[in-house]
């Protein structure tokens, strides 16, 4: 049986969901479609929808300061924009936002910045 797989939704399991969907409601101007509480909310991000879902109570450690994420994922967004001047607005928005990139015969531009809770992002604007 063959069958089409289409990416709907990514999860982000998150300590502070009020504060990452502001965050990508504010910098990034995604539409809020869905909210429950402070446990859930899902942000609509073109054709992929993110969904913000508090972690569990046992990783709730709030005595360790502001929760930071160690992960190796890493989400991309396409843009239609000159990625250096974006960069710049990100900066001045608080973004931690690293060194735009690109390698040898790659037909993209690349800078990867941080969330507030250190989930990697990547735009990627072709040259």
């Amino acid at each position: 049986m063959k069958t089409t797989f289409n990416l709907d939704t990514i999860i982000f399991y998150v300590q502070n969901v009020e504060k990452l969907t502001a965050f990508y409601a504010t910098i990034f101007g995604f539409e809020v479609v869905e909210k429950f509480e402070s446990t859930w909310a899902l942000l609509s991000s073109g054709p992929c929808k993110i969904g913000l879902h508090q972690i569990g109570e046992g990783y709730l450690d709030k005595s360790k300061g502001a929760f930071k994420v160690e992960s190796i994922a890493k989400i991309v967004f396409e843009i239609d924009q000159d990625i250096h001047a974006l960069k710049t607005y990100l900066v001045d928005q608080g973004v931690e936002m690293r060194e735009v990139k690109t390698f040898e015969a790659y037909d993209y531009w690349l800078c990867d910045g941080l969330d507030p809770e250190g989930n990697v992002f990547q735009l990627k604007q072709q040259k």
